[in-house]
């Protein structure tokens, strides 16, 4: 078995809850994950680190709607190329320290990832992915005048709402499968990667929309010829009942058994759904093992004694 995975961090290794959100909160936060990252490292795995970004995105563009009286906005794109980068740099350095405590003569490097999408995707015609801060219906409607796409949610304000298309090429692919093979731990596709188009003349184009995070480290492992994909979560394992009195966890499951219990709505949407549709998607193109633990089961998962481990029939 290759010893090159993909490991997706969930947003609780970055914000743990509400009253932790600061920049020095997700550092600490992002302190408790990446020692059980370098775990595997020191075992001899070939790591690319993913990441989610929505609370980071968000704070970006909160900002923006603040100082928009003084200062240009932040279009959609450069807020996924801003925290890449940022998000990047913060695990960089705590991979540095973690790796040099260790004496592993090895070194993180982030690429700041660009993903096509598919400009005729239907999720462009039908936007419905939340984003940034609440408005009132006023503020609503005049930026509903600007182009914006907005909802009201739950009584609790309107929001904009964007695409989230299906991911199709990690345009940097090439870059991070060659710098795995030097030796770097690569943080790569960060918040599901910037979303991309090609237009008529063959340039790349950003849009605003966002790509899932799981669905587009699935693409990165076929990408990248990873037969491992490592999903990190909240919770120790899948379960079916979810936080009712009859939940049942899942030490293992096949592909077929992942689709059934997808189709019974064991999963929900914008929670586990995502996360067992994209290892569907790995396991059908040829991936070999999927775990989905929390990061401190990590090592042991991929021992076989933790966490949900879903494989081909």
């Amino acid at each position: 078995m290759s010893n090159r995975i993909v490991i997706a961090i969930g947003g609780n290794s970055l914000i743990k809850d509400k009253a932790h959100k600061t920049v020095p909160d997700q550092y600490a936060a992002a302190e408790e994950t990446i020692p059980h990252i370098v775990d595997l490292v020191e075992q001899g795995w070939d790591v690319a680190i993913t990441h989610g970004n929505g609370p980071q995105v968000g704070f970006i563009l909160r900002r923006s709607e603040l100082a928009r009286h003084e200062l240009h906005e932040v279009p959609l794109d450069f807020c996924g190329a801003d925290t890449q980068g940022a998000i990047g740099y913060m695990l960089q350095q705590i991979l540095y320290a973690e790796l040099k405590r260790r004496k592993i003569r090895k070194q993180a490097v982030t690429v700041v990832t660009q993903v096509l999408v598919d400009s005729k995707d239907p999720a462009f015609s039908k936007p419905n992915k939340p984003i940034g801060s609440f408005m009132d219906q006023d503020t609503a409607e005049d930026r509903k005048q600007e182009g914006w796409h907005v909802v009201e949610d739950a009584g609790r304000g309107w929001r904009r709402v964007v695409p989230s298309p299906i991911p199709r090429e990690v345009i940097e692919a090439h870059a991070v499968l060659n710098l795995i093979e030097d030796g770097f731990v690569v943080i790569t596709v960060g918040g599901g990667g910037i979303p991309v188009i090609q237009t008529d003349d063959g340039r790349l184009k950003g849009v605003s929309a966002v790509i899932d995070k799981d669905r587009a480290s699935a693409l990165l492992c076929k990408a990248i010829d990873a037969k491992q994909f490592l999903i990190s979560t909240s919770i120790d394992k899948v379960y079916l009942n979810f936080g009712k009195p009859n939940q049942q966890a899942i030490d293992k499951m096949t592909l077929s058994q992942a689709k059934r219990y997808l189709e019974e709505g064991h999963f929900a949407p914008g929670s586990m759904a995502p996360k067992i549709e994209s290892v569907i998607t790995f396991i059908e193109d040829g991936g070999e093992l999927a775990i989905i633990t929390s990061p401190e089961n990590m090592a042991r998962a991929l021992k076989g004694e933790a966490g949900t481990h879903i494989t081909p029939d």
